[in-house]
């Protein structure tokens, strides 16, 4: 049976456009494009409360930094695989990477200030 998806999560791909990466070589696809990219692991919404709260905020995270990055969400099947080989092992998780290297990790939910401060690190971005 497959998992219903959260709505908030669901809006991601229906409204965004986001992708879904459902293996690692889509992963290795996705993130080795040029530029910079965001993958999004949900973890579980019923379990994890504060699921729900990242899908509101990397969409207004991408409007905020004038779309610097894309961003794809990280499907059920892979999330273990892809959270192990990264070690972002908490979520909800955004796992940013540039042309397919891994840059590093913002997990759980934070404060606005901390992605304000952390995004432009990992994307080796000079802070406004």
């Amino acid at each position: 049976m497959m998992p219903v998806t959260h709505p908030l999560i669901a809006r991601l791909e229906t409204d965004c456009g986001w992708p879904r990466l459902a293996t690692l070589a889509e992963v290795e696809a996705f993130t080795g494009r040029p530029g910079a990219h965001c993958l999004f692991i949900p973890g579980d919404p019923a379990r994890n409360l504060e699921t729900a709260d990242a899908a509101v905020i990397l969409p207004e995270l991408v409007i905020a930094f004038q779309r610097a990055f894309d961003c794809a969400l990280v499907d059920d099947a892979i999330e273990a695989a892809l959270r192990d080989a990264t070690r972002a092992l908490r979520t909800p998780g955004f796992l940013f990477y540039r042309e397919g290297r891994f840059l590093g990790a913002i997990e759980k939910i934070r404060d606005w200030s901390d992605y304000m401060t952390r995004i432009p690190h990992l994307l080796g971005r000079v802070s406004a």
